[in-house]
C-alpha cells in the first residue's frame, strides 16, 4: 500500500524551481497585458469610451461580480489602478512578498476583466486561474526576493492539493476544448483548420503559407483534435514522469507557437506557454540552472551596487515619521497542521467545483451545475469556458468599413485613416485592428444580442475624429460590415454590405 500511494503521488510532485519559473512567466504576461490594455484606457475603460458604466451595469453585469475599475468612469482613475497592478506584477516577478503580490494581482486582474467583458478571450480565463491556484502554490519559495532570508535551502520537491489542482486545471483546458469541438469539421470532415484560416480577421502570414494545401490542413485538424483530447492523460501517468512532462511541455510549446504563427490570437499563446512551465521536471531545471546561473552571477555585482546606492539615497532622506513594527507571533506545530488541513480541504473543494463547472455542454444537462450554485464562480471568477473554435468554426467572415460622410459630401473610411472609401477587400484584414482586444470587440459587435453596444462605438469614433486637428468635419458615420461567408473547397462568396449602426455628428 505505501508503494502504491507513492506511485499515485508521483504525477503531482513538483520542483519548486519550476513553480518559481511559472510565477515569473505569469508576472511577465500580466505586465505585457497591462501595457497593451493601457493604450486604450479611455476607449475601453472610461465613460468616454465604448462601454460606459451605465451600459456595463445594464447589460453585462452579474450581481456577484466586483470591479474596482467600475468605481469611476474617468480614465485617470483607471491609470492609477493600472499603475498599482503593474507594481504588484513586478513584485510577483521578483518574488517580493509573493503571497500578497499574488493576491493583489489576482484582485486587480479580476476587477479589470469584469470592467469590460466585451474584449475578453479564452486566454484571460487561464491567466486568472493560474493566479488563483498561485495563492496555494509555494511559487515564491525559491528564485525570489523572499527566499534571500532563508538560512537553509528548502527541499526542492513539493506536493499538495494545489499541485493536484494545477495539473487538473491544465488538463481541463485541453480536454474541454476537445470535447466541445463536436462539429463535423473537427470529428469527421477534417476541415476545421481550413475554415479557421479562411477567417481573414485572424489570418497570420504563417497561415497564408499552409492555406493552399487541403490535405495538410486536414491532417493538422485531426492532429489538433486528438492532441487536445488524449495528450493530457500523460500528466497522470505514475511512471516515467519526467519523460511525460517533458513531452507534454515540448509538444505544447510547438503547438502554441504554431498557433501564434498562423492565427492572430493576441496573448492567448503566451498565456498557454507560461501555464505549462510549472510542469518542468528536475532534470530540465538542473540544465536551465547550469545555463542561467552563471549569467545571473555576472549581473549580481552590478545589481548589488545599484541597490546599495539606492539604499544610501533613501537613508539620506529625512522621514517625518518613523514607524517600526516588531512581530513575534509563534504558531505551534499543531496549529500549523490544522491550517494546512483547512487549506488542503479548501483547495480540494474548489477543485471539485471547477471540475463540475466544466461539465457544461459536455454531459447531460441534468448533471450540469445549476444556476443557484454558480454564485461562487462568478464571485471569485473561477468560472471558465474552453470552447475555442467550438463546436465548429465560424463561417461568417468579413471586414469593417467606417463610412464617414463629410459636410461637403465626400465618403471617407475611418478604418483606413480617412482615406477615400473603397469596397475592395484590404490586403490584410487583420492589420485593420490595433490589437487583439479590438479584434475581439469587433467580433462581439456583430452579434444581434449585443446591438446595444453599437451606438457607443459609433459616437466614440465621431468624437475621436473631431478632436484630431486637421480632420475634415463629418456629417454622418455608418459602421458597415462587408460580410463574406466562408465556403468549402476554396470557393469565394460575394461580400454583402450590412450597415450595423449609423449616427449623426450633430447627435453626439
Amino acid at each position: 500500500m505505501p508503494a502504491l500511494l507513492a506511485a499515485l503521488r508521483r504525477p503531482f510532485v513538483f520542483d519548486l524551481r519550476a513553480l518559481a519559473l511559472l510565477r515569473v512567466a505569469v508576472a511577465v504576461v500580466l505586465l505585457t497585458d497591462l501595457v497593451i490594455r493601457s493604450t486604450d484606457l479611455e476607449a475601453h475603460y472610461s465613460n468616454m469610451g465604448v462601454l460606459p458604466l451605465q451600459v456595463l451595469f445594464e447589460h453585462n453585469w452579474n450581481s456577484y461580480e466586483f470591479s474596482l475599475h467600475s468605481s469611476s468612469g474617468l480614465w485617470q482613475v483607471q491609470a492609477v489602478l493600472f499603475g498599482v497592478a503593474a507594481v504588484a506584477a513586478v513584485a510577483l516577478l521578483l518574488g517580493y512578498h509573493t503571497r500578497l503580490a499574488t493576491v493583489v494581482s489576482w484582485v486587480l486582474l479580476v476587477s479589470l476583466q469584469n470592467r469590460n467583458p466585451l474584449i475578453s478571450q479564452g486566454g484571460d480565463d487561464l491567466l486568472r486561474m493560474l493566479l488563483f491556484w498561485g495563492f496555494f502554490l509555494p511559487w515564491g519559495r525559491v528564485y525570489s526576493w523572499d527566499a534571500r532570508k532563508r538560512l537553509t535551502p528548502p527541499q526542492l520537491t513539493y506536493i499538495s492539493a494545489a499541485t493536484v489542482a494545477y495539473v487538473v486545471q491544465i488538463a481541463l483546458v485541453y480536454w474541454c476544448t476537445a470535447l466541445l469541438k463536436s462539429g463535423a469539421e473537427w470529428t469527421t470532415e477534417g476541415t476545421a483548420l481550413y475554415y479557421a484560416l479562411s477567417l481573414d480577421q485572424v489570418l497570420m502570414p504563417g497561415g497564408k503559407l499552409i492555406y493552399p494545401y487541403p490535405e495538410l490542413l486536414r491532417f493538422l485538424t485531426f492532429a489538433t483534435y486528438y492532441l487536445e483530447k488524449f495528450l493530457p492523460f500523460v500528466l497522470f501517468l505514475p511512471f516515467w514522469v519526467p519523460f511525460w512532462r517533458l513531452l507534454f511541455v515540448g509538444v505544447m510549446f510547438g503547438f502554441h507557437i504554431g498557433i501564434s504563427l498562423t492565427l492572430f490570437v493576441g496573448l492567448f499563446f503566451l498565456i498557454n506557454l507560461a501555464s505549462v512551465l510549472g510542469l518542468l521536471p528536475p532534470v530540465a531545471m538542473d540544465r536551465l540552472e547550469r545555463w542561467l546561473v552563471p549569467a545571473t552571477q555576472q549581473l549580481r555585482p552590478r545589481v548589488a551596487a545599484r541597490l546599495a546606492s539606492l539604499r544610501t539615497r533613501l537613508a539620506s532622506w529625512q522621514r517625518p515619521v518613523n514607524v517600526q513594527i516588531n512581530s513575534s507571533i509563534e504558531v505551534s506545530a499543531g496549529a500549523r497542521r490544522l491550517l494546512r488541513s483547512v487549506r488542503e480541504g479548501l483547495v480540494v473543494g474548489v477543485l471539485v467545483y471547477v471540475c463540475w463547472w466544466n461539465l457544461d455542454n459536455i454531459v447531460n444537462p441534468r448533471w450540469a451545475m445549476k444556476e443557484p450554485l454558480r454564485w461562487l464562480g462568478y464571485l471569485v471568477r473561477i468560472d471558465q469556458h474552453w470552447g475555442m473554435f467550438a463546436p465548429a468554426v465560424f463561417k461568417d467572415d468579413g471586414w469593417y468599413l467606417l463610412d464617414a460622410t463629410t459636410t461637403d459630401g465626400r465618403h471617407l473610411d475611418l478604418n483606413r485613416h480617412g482615406q477615400p472609401l473603397t469596397y475592395s477587400k484590404p490586403e490584410s484584414v487583420m492589420r485593420l485592428f490595433k490589437n487583439d482586444r479590438w479584434r475581439k470587440y469587433s467580433e462581439n459587435y456583430l452579434f444581434v444580442s449585443n446591438a446595444y453596444m453599437r451606438p457607443y462605438y459609433c459616437n466614440y469614433l465621431l468624437r475621436i475624429w473631431r478632436e484630431q486637428p486637421g480632420n475634415p468635419p463629418l456629417r454622418h458615420l455608418d459602421v458597415v460590415y462587408m460580410k463574406e461567408i466562408s465556403l468549402p473547397n476554396y470557393k469565394t462568396a460575394k461580400p454583402t454590405r450590412e450597415v450595423l449602426c449609423g449616427c449623426d455628428a450633430a447627435s453626439e
